[in-house]
């Protein structure tokens, strides 16, 4: 196996030190491939008898026990705790933090009670410090702190909670200290490791409301802290107008990549299960093709990535199995349609589109996302080393516990705003830029730039802002002319007609709370405001009208619907 600089000059700090080892490496640069060089190379010295490798999913224990076949070490992913041990013809096992943290006490014997000297590799380190999973990390400890060396990997090693990663150094600013260090900046200017990425932000209007307010109206883009999780909620919905034209965007650009690529395939990542299968749905309604879905981390949904993966069909839609390790090198678009937004998971999800597929593989990814600041920030750093990133995180987790962590949501980084957010509508989308680098391409310069390549020859999947950016190297610039294009104020008919909509549901949900006729409720609600129907309502008194039925309706909730009790509040 021919190594690359950064695993060479790695593999000779490792097998020339005893003490803990952490690789940080992007995505695509071989960090699976480091770590099984190295235990065997510890195998060929004599220094260890025995592997355990520890994942974040079962879909991994696989993909790492096939792996480690091709360089001729045998590991068994199908070990479990209540086995106890495993057959001695192994070289070692590949399990997951979750088992490790089920049963400490069966991984201690097994890494310290052989005969043989154990290597542990823990792939993504970082997730051992998972608040939502406190017990992985004194597991860890328990399980691992005898054997005779740890190697860590990890592509993101910075957590926005501040928690400690078991086994990593730190400085005196809690930053950790990498053994070597390889990411995605330092790749790219190789220029044979990873594939360079741009993001094209799409914009949009945002409708809903909370319990007993108005209906708010939001562009994505204007959103702040304590909006942000609303708008994306219904900027997310898969029954509203804004998700569908996405896909569609996203659809159109695969199309043109496919044109010179023809296996290259897209990613979507859903916020929940609910959402997954509905925009595999839409997805099948806009190219005729029956998306994959792999929503659990099961062994079915395993088989599905594996099958995708070795295929040639146009989309996967995915929770968040997708999001880490798993590999697929074929994947060139990723549509990032989910509600987290910290920059490690964020990091994560771009690291499945980078891989390049040999010396050949000239495709630029693509990451279609929301314009929203926390996700457009990382876009616009992307290639900063993970020094910078470490740095700036630091500063955000600080600036995070100065106003008092309880005040903030671990998976978006926002307020907590515990009432639930009833979606009004979504507009379609716009896509005023796209980040390339850090900068920002307008619309109209890249539809210019994808003419002129055209017009020179150049592939059908030519990313307009690498057009852009050559033309500039060669002395050319290519003119706007034109403002970015803007989010169109909804129409006042269409925002009564969503208004109302929300209404009649609201009516039809009383209705079977009291067993009242719609009609009698609708009555009531026209004598309230005065009003013969409720086409003479406006805008405000249609958002009272709601104000009143959250009302009623709670009131029919805490009286099992005795009308006696409800109407009088009118």
């Amino acid at each position: 196996m021919r190594l690359r600089q950064w695993q060479d000059d790695g593999l000779r700090r490792f097998l020339g030190t005893n003490r803990d080892f952490l690789v940080v490496a992007t995505p695509g640069a071989g960090k699976t491939a480091f770590a099984l060089l190295a235990a065997q190379a510890m195998m060929d010295r004599g220094e260890i008898g025995w592997i355990v490798v520890v994942v974040p999913t079962d879909h991994l224990k696989g993909q790492w026990a096939k792996a480690a076949a091709h360089q001729g070490i045998k590991l068994n992913p199908a070990f479990v705790n209540a086995k106890k041990r495993t057959a001695p013809d192994y070289d070692g096992v590949v399990t997951t933090y979750q088992s490790v943290a089920a049963d400490p006490g069966v991984w201690d014997r097994m890494a310290t009670e052989l005969s043989r000297p154990c290597l542990v590799i823990l792939d993504e380190v970082h997730h051992a410090g998972d608040s939502e999973h406190l017990t992985w990390g004194p597991a860890l400890f328990a399980a691992f702190s005898g054997v005779h060396r740890r190697l860590m990997l990890s592509g993101t090693p910075f957590r926005t909670d501040a928690k400690p990663i078991p086994f990593l150094r730190y400085d005196e600013e809690r930053r950790v200290i990498p053994d070597i260090n390889y990411d995605y900046g330092m790749a790219l200017q190789d220029q044979e490791v990873v594939r360079p990425v741009v993001f094209p932000a799409l914009d949009g209007e945002a409708r809903w409301r909370l319990a007993s307010e108005h209906a708010v109206a939001k562009r994505l883009s204007e959103t702040d802290p304590k909006t942000i999780s609303h708008a994306l909620t219904a900027a997310l919905d898969p029954s509203k107008d804004w998700i569908p034209s996405v896909l569609r965007r996203a659809n159109d650009e695969l199309s043109l990549i496919r044109r010179d690529t023809p296996d290259i395939g897209g990613l979507v990542l859903a916020t929940n299960q609910k959402h997954a299968r509905a925009y595999a749905a839409i997805l099948q309604e806009i190219t005729g093709e029956s998306a994959t879905v792999a929503i659990s981390d099961a062994p079915s949904a395993s088989k599905r990535i594996f099958e995708f993966a070795s295929d040639s069909s146009r989309w996967i839609v995915a929770v968040q199995m997708v999001a880490e390790g798993v590999d697929i090198p074929r994947l060139g678009v990723i549509v990032y349609a989910t509600r987290t937004r910290t920059e490690l998971f964020f990091r994560q999800v771009v690291g499945r589109c980078i891989r390049r597929r040999g010396d050949d593989d000239d495709l630029c990814a693509r990451v279609f996302i929301p314009t929203i600041q926390p996700l457009l920030d990382p876009a616009a750093r992307i290639e900063l080393t993970v020094q910078h990133v470490l740095r700036d995180e630091e500063e955000r987790v600080r600036s995070r516990h100065a106003v008092g962590e309880s005040a903030y949501d671990s998976e978006s980084q926002s307020p907590v705003l515990p009432r639930r957010v009833e979606v009004i509508g979504s507009s379609q989308s716009v896509h005023p830029y796209t980040i390339n680098s850090g900068e920002a391409f307008g619309e109209v310069i890249l539809l210019n730039a994808r003419r002129l390549g055209q017009e020179a020859g150049l592939p059908a999947s030519a990313e307009p802002s690498a057009i852009v950016r050559l033309m500039r190297l060669a002395g050319n610039q290519i003119g706007d002319g034109k403002p970015w294009p803007v989010v169109k104020e909804q129409p006042l008919v269409e925002r009564k007609k969503e208004l109302r909509a929300v209404v009649n549901r609201k009516v039809g949900h009383l209705a079977a709370l009291t067993s009242q006729p719609h009609r009698n409720i609708h009555r009531r609600l026209h004598i309230a405001f005065g009003e013969d129907n409720i086409e003479q309502a406006t805008v405000d008194t249609l958002n009272k009208r709601l104000i009143l039925l959250d009302g009623w309706i709670d009131e029919a909730k805490s009286t099992n619907g005795e009308q006696g009790e409800i109407w009088p509040s009118i």
